[in-house]
């Protein structure tokens, strides 16, 4: 499995974009899956519900399947978080893992930045994973960090790039 990542501040556009390429990606024929990185606590269970009573009972993982889906929650209970790596060896075989987040992991990724959300770009600051830059504002950026530099609003550029790049084209 191939792993590409989207990186950026929040505000920037992030899941707006990854939600327009993939179908772009599925499109091209690729079977994609994503890891999406919070830095919040977070809870996909709802209150009253068997699944999430059994869980604050105590169990580490509850695995709910149903025949249109499965998803299995796992406590941490303290544990640390898993790496990037220990969360891609979950998923099911598939060409692309997409990431959004995890900005100072050792994978490729595009940086999206909006320079209206007011913070400095990635790149450049020592993010040399960074491969290229998706900015609704690629004049004013051109040039400036030494990487390619994408229209943000061209959704097909940016999956053409992605393809490019990962070697699927």
């Amino acid at each position: 499995m191939k792993v590409f990542g989207l990186a950026g501040y929040s505000g920037s556009g992030k899941t707006t974009l990854l939600e327009e390429l993939i179908p772009r990606l599925n499109a091209a024929g690729l079977k994609v899956s994503l890891i999406k990185h919070a830095h919040h606590r977070f809870d996909i269970d709802q209150p009253g519900k068997d699944s999430y009573r059994l869980r604050e009972a105590g169990c580490s993982e509850v695995l709910l399947v149903s025949d249109h889906r499965w998803v299995l929650m796992h406590e941490l209970r303290g544990e640390p978080e898993p790496s990037l790596e220990e969360q891609i060896a979950r998923f099911s075989e598939c060409d692309l893992v997409l990431v959004e987040g995890f900005k100072h992991t050792a994978i490729p990724k595009l940086e999206v930045h909006r320079p209206s959300v007011g913070k400095p770009l990635i790149a450049g600051s020592g993010a040399e994973t960074i491969v290229a830059v998706a900015t609704d504002e690629p004049d004013a950026l051109a040039g400036l960090t030494g990487l390619p530099t994408l229209n943000l609003n061209d959704r097909d550029a940016i999956a053409d790039f992605i393809l490019r790049h990962m070697e699927f084209r």
